[in-house]
C-alpha cells in the first residue's frame, strides 16, 4: 500500500485529505508544521508528500528545498497563492506538481496517482544514452562525462521521453501523455516549465545537447550546433 505524508497546518483540511486518501487505498501520516514534516519525511518511508506552502516553523518552500537534497520521491505543493511566480518557485525547488486551494479532493487523488505510478520505460537496458548523455533508469540520475545530477520524478519521465526519441519533435500533447496520466488535470504550461528545468540541468552538466523548441509543434532533444564535433 502506498504511503502519503500530509504536511498541512490546517487540521480540518489535513483530516479531509487523510480520510479521502485512506478511503481510496492509501496509507497516510500527518504533520502540522514544517519542522515536524521534514523530520518525518527524512526518517520514515513514504511514496509521496503533500506539502502546504504556508506552514509554522518552516515554510513549505524551505522544506521542499531541504528534502530535495536527499529524497527523490514525488512532492505535491499546496497553497492558497495563485501567482505564477509562486508556482514556478515551487517547481524550481523540486516539487513535482502544484495545487491551488480550494481544489476538489478527487483531483488530489488523480495527481498522486499520476506521480506514484511506475514509469512506463520498457527496456532491458539499465540506462538510456544519446551523444554525451546517459540516464540511469534505476537511480534516476542524468550524467555527462564525469558529472552526474539526480532528477525529480517528473524530470526523469520527461528526460526518458526525449532520450527514447532523440532528434524527433515531440508535441506537448505527446509529452503530457508520456509523463502525466490522462485523467489528471494538467496545464500545458507545466510541460514548458519542466522543459525549462531540464535545460538548466543540461547546462549544469555542460552537455553538448539541448532541448530545442519547434515553434507551433513541440520540443526535440538534439546536439547543439555550436558544440558538434
Amino acid at each position: 500500500m502506498e504511503r502519503v505524508l500530509i504536511i498541512e497546518d490546517d487540521e480540518l483540511i489535513a483530516e479531509l485529505e487523510r480520510d479521502y486518501l485512506e478511503a481510496n487505498g492509501y496509507e497516510t501520516a500527518l504533520a502540522f508544521d514544517g519542522i515536524t514534516g521534514e523530520q518525518k519525511a527524512k526518517t520514515e518511508k513514504y511514496d509521496a508528500i503533500l506539502l502546504d506552502v504556508m506552514l509554522p516553523g518552516k515554510t513549505g518552500f524551505d522544506v521542499c528545498r531541504e528534502l530535495r537534497k536527499s529524497l527523490r520521491l514525488p512532492i505535491i505543493m499546496v497553497t492558497a497563492k495563485k501567482e505564477d511566480i509562486d508556482k514556478i518557485r515551487g517547481l524550481g525547488l523540486g516539487a513535482d506538481d502544484y495545487l491551488v486551494k480550494p481544489f476538489h479532493i478527487p483531483e488530489l487523488s488523480a495527481r498522486i496517482r499520476a506521480l506514484t505510478r511506475r514509469p512506463t520505460v520498457i527496456s532491458e537496458k539499465s540506462s538510456l544514452q544519446y551523444h554525451d548523455l546517459s540516464l540511469s533508469l534505476g537511480r534516476k540520475e542524468l550524467s555527462c562525462s564525469e558529472n552526474t545530477i539526480p532528477l525529480t520524478p517528473k524530470e526523469f519521465l520527461l528526460m526518458c521521453a526525449f532520450l527514447e526519441k532523440p532528434d524527433t519533435i515531440l508535441t506537448r500533447e505527446q509529452l503530457m501523455q508520456k509523463v502525466w496520466e490522462t485523467d489528471a488535470p494538467i496545464e500545458q504550461g507545466n510541460v514548458d516549465n519542466y522543459v525549462y528545468f531540464l535545460r538548466k540541468r543540461l547546462r549544469t552538466l555542460n552537455s553538448g545537447c539541448s532541448i530545442t523548441a519547434s515553434y507551433g509543434s513541440g520540443y526535440l532533444l538534439e546536439v547543439c550546433h555550436d558544440k558538434k564535433p
